[in-house]
């Protein structure tokens, strides 16, 4: 499951479902459940201003790219908010710019809500960098996020 504004954490999150051998790759703006069958949940977002996306800074980044903005859409923050208890395991990361590097991460963030959502946290929080908000994204992250994704299926286990 993931949200991504200009397609960066979109391609990560492909690349971390190749990683896990062809995993479902959701965009949480379908509004998806989370059946019991479940047994690893993959959550990631951009960082904006050092947590998960808002809708104020989801429109900002609309905005920036020329997207037309949809007050409706749900990120991963309101995605988590509305999933109520989980079982399954999760893993979370994050796209961030690497220059400047400020404090923040949405992936830890999202981390936490999971765990208090009832989630078992199957791994580490990950960061994947991009060149500024609309990227590219750095060289080799996107195979970086697929030797990730592999290693979370032995996490599931």
């Amino acid at each position: 499951m993931y949200e991504s504004m200009f397609g960066n954490t979109d391609a990560v999150a492909h690349a971390v479902a190749a990683g896990l051998g062809g995993a479902p790759c959701v965009n949480v703006a379908t509004k998806p459940s989370v059946g019991p069958e479940v047994d690893l949940l993959v959550v990631g977002g951009p960082t904006h201003a050092f947590s998960m996306s808002r809708a104020s800074t989801r429109a900002d980044a609309h905005r920036q790219s020329g997207k037309p903005d949809d007050p409706d859409e749900p990120g991963i923050r309101e995605w988590i908010g509305g999933l109520g208890g989980i079982s399954a395991g999760f893993a979370t990361f994050d796209t961030r710019v690497s220059k400047p590097r400020v404090p923040g991460s949405a992936a830890k963030k999202a981390a936490k809500a999971l765990k208090g959502a009832g989630g078992r946290q199957a791994a580490e929080p990950m960061t994947f960098w991009v060149d500024g908000t609309p990227g590219p994204i750095h060289d080799g992250e996107l195979d970086r996020a697929r030797e990730w994704g592999a290693t979370l299926t032995v996490a599931a286990r």
